[in-house]
């Protein structure tokens, strides 16, 4: 890589961490760039999950308040999580990468579809706990829903852990935004709880991906090194700024980059 590219994915970094401090969505950016920079699809996809992965870490650190009385909850779905995720990783490195080719760029838009209906899927998620919980949550003084509750979910919160896991370990764009949704639509919880639970998990995804990804695929190390630490930093600074930036209109942008960049990958998988 020359001076142009590393400014290149410093600058992404910077962005995506911010943005995913924002509105979610910022592999939208860091993949894309890697993907400028000269890195062929698979390559930026495995160089891109190593890179973001410091972000989820200092998501959780900073969300581990709202993880009070869900340890037992995570004991019970991080397991499937990582086997999901396994999953999603073997399943890109044991298919041809022109699979990869041709179905990233309905992943791109997909994502940033999810993306541009965030408002509306979180519209509907709190319309749906408000009808269960009738306006309220059923969380205990201990912070912990009822057993009941928690054994009624719990098979399709696995399922929804499961599959959520095998696409971050595939690809991963706007997994966080799926996460957060599903989660609402299942549990009895506050959606700052959701959101820790959701931060945790993608941790344990971005985690496996690392140690899967670090041994068995093509990770550009170079490119880790300058997005990673400004992920971190752009994470900072987006969290300080999340309440004076118009967050809409940073997210149109985002979403019309991804729907531009997905529609560039269509046509070179297709052209």
């Amino acid at each position: 890589m020359d001076l142009a590219h590393i400014v290149l994915l410093v600058v992404a970094g910077l962005a995506a961490g911010a943005v995913n401090a924002i509105a979610g969505g910022g592999s939208l950016i860091t993949f894309p760039s890697l993907i400028a920079v000269g890195l062929p699809s698979v390559d930026a996809n495995v160089t891109n999950s190593t890179a973001v992965f410091p972000g989820y870490v200092s998501s959780v650190v900073g969300s581990r308040a709202d993880l009070a009385g869900q340890r037992r909850r995570l004991r019970a779905v991080v397991p499937s999580c990582l086997l999901g995720t396994v999953l999603g990783c073997l399943l890109l490195l044991g298919t041809p990468a022109r699979a990869f080719e041709v179905v990233v760029p309905f992943l791109v838009l997909g994502a940033a579809a999810i993306l541009f209906f965030q408002d509306r899927l979180r519209a509907l998620v709190g319309r749906a706990t408000d009808r269960r919980t009738g306006g309220t949550t059923s969380v205990t003084a201990g912070g912990t829903t009822s057993a009941k509750t928690e054994e009624k979910a719990g098979l399709t919160l696995h399922v929804v852990v499961f599959v959520g896991a095998i696409y971050g370990g595939y690809f991963g764009a706007a997994l966080g935004v799926m996460y957060v949704a599903a989660f609402a639509l299942v549990l009895d919880e506050t959606l700052n709880r959701i959101n820790a639970l959701k931060n945790v998990l993608s941790a344990c995804v971005g985690l496996t991906t690392v140690v899967v990804f670090g041994f068995f695929a093509p990770v550009h190390w170079g490119a880790v090194l300058a997005v990673a630490p400004a992920t971190i930093v752009g994470g900072y600074v987006g969290a300080r700024l999340a309440r004076r930036l118009p967050a809409r209109v940073l997210k149109l942008l985002i979403v019309s980059f991804g729907a531009v960049v997905g529609l560039i990958l269509l046509w070179r998988a297709f052209g």
